[in-house]
């Protein structure tokens, strides 16, 4: 086995493999000139399981080529199989025709990794669970809440209720809420621009509680934040927010700040952009855990016990 990774979470990869105890591999990634990107795998891979570690996140365009070229390089150096691990898988917001002449960006990203040599994708909390048919390859998709309720059931909360900012989050709220053994609620929302949201209702007792936000995905912070302001109003005592993936602009900071938002609970999944404001964030690691699916797939071991808690 080796595992190699991309300029876009080192950190997260040298976690990986520390667990895995091996090193990271030898690869050399640069840039020509004119903006290019160069790369040489500086070790020999024929013959072996190769993964490689390499979240679409910001900036995206640069890191998928990046990650696309190394696929590719790994190929065509005799690789026996390529795992991707995207931790983060981007472009996944557009999954469907919602509109007329609007691209399905998800299933082109994921025609791109299966034509430079993809063998086996691993990924963690996909923004919808369809993007998985996009693939004719095997998907792993892990689900980061093992490790997010753990600081929850730490805290000791009682009367919590688990809250879904939008109906598209319903289903993992709900999962959330059966692990915690929770109430559950949910917000109506209106997105009218893609920087800005409108709430409406929250269906769902919430008077009293303590309200946990729980979302794959936060940008702008525009959903969590308008989401929070009308749980308060609705008599919720505290709120947090819990969400997989802080692909967070530097706006998305300023504006947590000043939401209702007590604590904010992401994992490193992609790398926290510095943040520019007080907000309280807690980021935990899931390196353990795309580590141990790592050593399951390469071993041939079944990869859905890692969702046991």
């Amino acid at each position: 086995m080796k595992i190699f990774t991309g300029t876009a979470n080192p950190k997260l990869a040298e976690g990986i493999a520390k667990n895995l105890g091996i090193p990271l591999g030898d690869i050399q990634i640069a840039h020509f000139p004119d903006g290019e990107i160069s790369v040489k795998v500086a070790e020999n891979i024929r013959g072996r399981d190769v993964f490689m570690i390499q979240p679409i996140c910001y900036p995206p365009n640069e890191h998928l080529m990046e990650l696309l070229i190394v696929i590719d390089a790994m190929r065509r150096a005799s690789a026996a199989r390529i795992t991707a691990v995207v931790p983060f898988y981007g472009y996944g917001r557009q999954d469907r025709k919602d509109q007329p002449r609007v691209p399905i960006t998800a299933k082109l990203v994921a025609n791109l990794l299966v034509a430079a040599g993809v063998n086996r994708l691993l990924t963690m909390d996909l923004h919808t669970q369809q993007i998985q048919g996009f693939f004719d390859i095997p998907v792993d998709h892990l689900c980061a809440a093992p490790v997010m309720v753990k600081p929850l059931r730490e805290k000791g909360f009682d009367n919590l209720v688990i809250v879904s900012p939008d109906p598209g989050g319903m289903k993992m709220a709900y999962q959330y809420s059966r692990m915690l053994n929770s109430g559950l609620a949910i917000v109506a929302k209106q997105r009218t621009s893609p920087n800005s949201v409108e709430t409406y209702h929250v269906v769902g007792d919430v008077d009293g509680r303590t309200a946990v936000l729980v979302d794959d995905l936060v940008t702008t912070g525009g959903t969590l934040c308008a989401a929070a302001d009308l749980l308060k109003k609705k008599g919720a005592r505290d709120i947090y927010a819990m969400v997989t993936h802080a692909v967070m602009i530097p706006e998305a900071f300023e504006r947590l700040s000043r939401s209702a938002i007590k604590e904010f609970i992401v994992t490193d999944s992609v790398p926290l952009r510095a943040p520019t404001s007080s907000v309280s964030i807690q980021v935990l690691t899931v390196a353990d855990l795309l580590a141990e699916a790592i050593r399951r797939i390469h071993n041939n071991q079944s990869v859905s016990s890692l969702f046991n808690i």
